[in-house]
């Protein structure tokens, strides 16, 4: 077992799986919560999905539960989803359950994963690429890269359909925001719990041609409500997303 064995192992596997996710169904921005419910849907199907997550480890901010208390809520809506991933819900009042944070996201991620989706970490989307009216791709580069203010050029994927996962910011939004003049990023509310869950519905959807938004960035695109720590809104905005994409891919 020589270490030059071991390193090349890694490099060779690696850039197989990224040179086979340059022309995917999905590219997703964004590997929290809603990003990989949507992902797990989608490979489900037998789709493409490549999953961009700037930071070391997928999961956004529900590891953390609310204020590092390591617990988060879901309400009755959501229970099917949650059950779907293993996820254990301990009921508690009002049609509300509590999770352990950490199985919640754990649970998430191996699902997407061992369905076909392929995450790919400390990469984050600084682009898009647009044709004729329509976003066709992603532009992506390390996440050190940006931190460190290199100036490094970055790659492209071809991708059917993206997807804004990025959370509060809505990075990719903001970008063809800045980019097109066509789509406007409204910013979210103040916290407003129950407001923001009913209003992630209806805001995940298709943004622009070629480019949909779920989760945080959904409610941070049309101006409405943060959630806070509840989480049932999110998994069914990534399962949401996903059936529009399908039905996107599939005219």
């Amino acid at each position: 077992m020589e270490e030059h064995i071991i390193s090349k192992a890694i490099i060779e596997t690696y850039t197989e799986q990224l040179i086979s996710h340059l022309d995917v169904d999905a590219a997703i921005a964004g590997g929290g919560p809603s990003g990989l419910v949507c992902a797990y849907y989608l490979a489900c199907r037998g789709l493409k999905v490549a999953v961009f997550e700037r930071h070391l480890k997928p999961g956004g901010g529900m590891p953390a539960g609310g204020m590092m208390f390591n617990n988060i809520v879901l309400q009755d809506e959501a229970r099917s989803v949650a059950e779907e991933f293993g996820i254990t819900l301990k009921e508690y009042s009002g049609g509300l359950y509590t999770a352990d944070a950490v199985e919640a996201i754990s649970g998430i991620t191996f699902k997407a994963v061992k369905a076909g989706a392929k995450v790919f970490n400390l990469i984050g989307v600084e682009d898009v690429v647009i044709r004729e009216g329509r976003v066709t791709g992603v532009v992506v580069n390390w996440s050190a890269v940006d931190i460190a203010k290199l100036h490094v050029d970055p790659l492209a994927v071809r991708a059917g359909t993206v997807l804004d996962a990025t959370g509060h910011d809505s990075e990719v939004c903001r970008i063809v925001e800045k980019k097109t003049g066509s789509l406007k990023v409204a910013g979210e509310k103040s916290m407003w719990a129950e407001k923001g869950e009913k209003a992630l519905d209806e805001n995940t959807r298709e943004v622009y041609p070629g480019l949909f938004v779920c989760g945080m960035a959904a409610n941070a695109v049309a101006g409405s409500p943060r959630m806070g720590a509840i989480f049932g809104g999110m998994l069914l905005s990534g399962k949401k997303a996903a059936g529009l994409m399908l039905k996107k891919l599939r005219r």
